[in-house]
């Protein structure tokens, strides 16, 4: 137990750290999302996915048609948001509105209240 107790100190030890490192990519991977290449696909998923998971499953294969560096900054931001300070659209500004867009301009089905499973 102690080595556990040791692990989540070092932890929250680098968690402003995490966190902006997570922001930053949070920030580079929206763009991406945004855009009509054969990467963003994937990302506007992974994002809804961080946005509501039940509304907008992802399949975590699809990762591996990311680039390592495009793949490396979504495993930054799935560690900034193991332990969130907000939830991830909320660092942009009307993020709610820019995730919702992001849905329809990508013509995901949205599972609703009822979600996927």
């Amino acid at each position: 137990m102690a080595t556990r107790a040791r692990e989540r100190e070092q932890r929250l030890q680098r968690l402003p750290e995490i966190r902006l490192e997570g922001e930053a990519a949070l920030r580079r991977l929206l763009p991406i999302a945004q855009r009509d290449t054969g990467q963003s696909g994937v990302i506007a998923r992974f994002l809804l996915n961080m946005y509501n998971g039940d509304r907008f499953p992802f399949d975590l294969t699809d990762l591996r048609r990311l680039d390592y560096d495009v793949f490396d900054d979504c495993m930054a931001v799935l560690k900034m948001d193991f332990q969130p300070e907000k939830e991830v659209h909320r660092y942009f500004q009307n993020g709610g509105a820019i995730w919702e867009q992001l849905a329809q301009d990508w013509n995901f089905k949205d599972f609703g209240n009822q979600g996927w499973r």
